[in-house]
């Protein structure tokens, strides 16, 4: 019997930040991978090329770490006074298995930049020169998010002297708000708390801020794990009992975040909630040999994403990272210096990240008007995808 034939699907694979995925044109997919379900989830699986025992997925588009296996969906929008739909999906790497329950904020810089080329922004929005900004829905949290793409000749300007620790060629800034990232109806703490302790069975009792803006992450203190929060991946990444230990803290914090009901429904809910831990401002070297001073930052912090420590910060993380430390009480902000705090500079293991937030207390519940920073993207390459007919 004669195996299945390949089919081609348009793509593009562009960095976003400090991640690379496959971008699609929503009506460029197959019929039945327009839609959620089964035959979408297969389909992106075969492009990534996952679940691979080998962990390296050579038979597909995915880069083996979490920053790099990773696909999006864009659309004209359906919402009122937005440009394009955003849907973004995590796939794992040695499991069949694509998470559709949070965003990449990484990536999220890329996506304006993709509408736009995919002619998906009305072309009278587009400046000759200047800054095109695309309003954007991310569906995956129902949010509203506003991209600044700098347009020179008429088409999208991506090389520039920006430079993104963690990313290792300047590319042109592309400025991303993230607008009301937690809605006034939604709560912030979903524990109601600002500060909370959590019990881990057989491992310990933590302090811990809980908050979901951005993504639900979890931020406990580096020193409560023996930790400085200078680390890079392979302090971490190379013990097993640590990202063991890891996992089952956010599991037992992604319970009382009421995420989950039951610890092993983590398992199946691994792009959320992020867990972090936070260290006081101290020098220390990057992965890229860059010396970073404790002058420079408010403090450290290291998160991480699919079970790894994360060679920079999701962009979504560093979006939780900013709503905290504006909030006075919280683990961040009582690390970044107590205090009503609109920006802070923090470390992460490629470097330094800066993220703004604007908070404010009304009626005794804190509300996050938008949180925002610098990143930049770039289109890698563009044409087709090819996978067997038979994948979906």
């Amino acid at each position: 019997m004669p195996s299945a034939q390949q089919i081609k699907i348009p793509a593009t694979y562009m960095r976003g930040g400090t991640s690379k995925g496959v971008f699609f044109n929503l009506t460029d997919l197959p019929i039945s991978c327009q839609v959620p379900g089964e035959a979408r989830d297969n389909m992106l699986l075969r492009v990534i090329g996952s679940p691979d025992p080998y962990g390296k997925q050579t038979d597909g588009m995915g880069g083996a770490t979490s920053s790099t296996s990773k696909t999006v969906i864009i659309s004209k929008s359906q919402q009122t006074d937005h440009d394009v739909d955003y849907l973004f999906g995590q796939v794992a790497i040695d499991k069949a298995f694509v998470d559709w329950s949070g965003n990449c904020g990484n990536l999220t810089a890329a996506v304006g930049a993709f509408a736009i080329q995919s002619g998906l922004v009305d072309a009278d929005k587009i400046p000759e020169n200047g800054v095109c900004t695309v309003k954007i829905w991310q569906k995956n949290i129902n949010k509203t998010i506003v991209s600044h793409v700098p347009i020179t000749n008429g088409e999208v300007q991506e090389t520039g002297d920006f430079e993104l620790d963690g990313v290792t060629f300047p590319a042109a800034e592309v400025p991303v708000e993230f607008i009301a990232p937690v809605d006034p109806s939604e709560a912030m703490f979903p524990t109601g708390n600002v500060v909370d302790t959590l019990e881990v069975p057989e491992i310990g009792s933590f302090e811990v801020t809980m908050i979901s803006a951005g993504i639900p992450t979890i931020f406990m203190h580096a020193k409560d794990l023996g930790y400085s929060g200078t680390e890079l991946q392979d302090d971490i990444n190379n013990d097993s009992s640590a990202l063991t230990r890891f996992e089952t803290i956010r599991a037992y914090g992604a319970i009382k975040m009421g995420l989950i009901s039951d610890v092993t429904q983590a398992q199946s809910r691994q792009h959320t909630p992020k867990i972090a831990i936070v260290g006081a401002a101290q020098s220390y070297t990057a992965s890229s040999g860059k010396e970073i001073d404790a002058t420079a930052i408010d403090l450290n912090v290291r998160a991480l994403s699919m079970g790894k420590l994360h060679h920079a910060m999701m962009g979504t993380a560093a979006v939780a990272i900013g709503a905290a430390a504006a909030i006075p009480g919280t683990v961040v902000n009582s690390v970044a210096g107590e205090g009503v705090k609109e920006s802070v500079t923090f470390g992460h293991p490629s470097g330094t990240l800066k993220v703004g937030a604007k908070a404010s207390d009304a009626s005794g519940s804190w509300v996050v008007e938008k949180a925002s920073m610098s990143r930049s993207a770039r289109i890698l390459m563009e044409g087709w995808v090819r996978i067997p007919a038979d994948s979906f």
